[in-house]
């Protein structure tokens, strides 16, 4: 599912009589998830799941092409951990 069929799927089970009022919605929401993650670090939405930052360190890496070792630097990603109901429903 794409963003385009996210908002399909929101605007036919809501109260949302346009697509865009649908859209905006659901960027509203990704907006929020977004937001808490970067200000707070995690977002926990009960049923669903939790987002939350998560840090890799520093490594070498190789270079498939040639062969040589390549520093790779620290990063930090999202990661998602996914909450009872969610696990139940698949």
């Amino acid at each position: 599912m794409n963003k385009a069929e996210l908002v399909a799927a929101v605007q036919a089970s809501g109260n949302y009589s346009s697509r865009a009022a649908a859209e905006q919605a659901v960027s509203d929401v990704l907006g929020a998830v977004s937001g808490g993650i970067a200000n707070d670090g995690k977002v926990q939405i009960v049923g669903f799941g939790t987002f939350s930052v998560k840090e890799r360190a520093a490594r070498q890496g190789r270079n498939p092409r040639t062969g040589e070792p390549v520093a790779i630097a620290a990063s930090k990603n999202v990661g998602f951990k996914a909450g009872k109901a969610l696990k139940e429903s698949l």
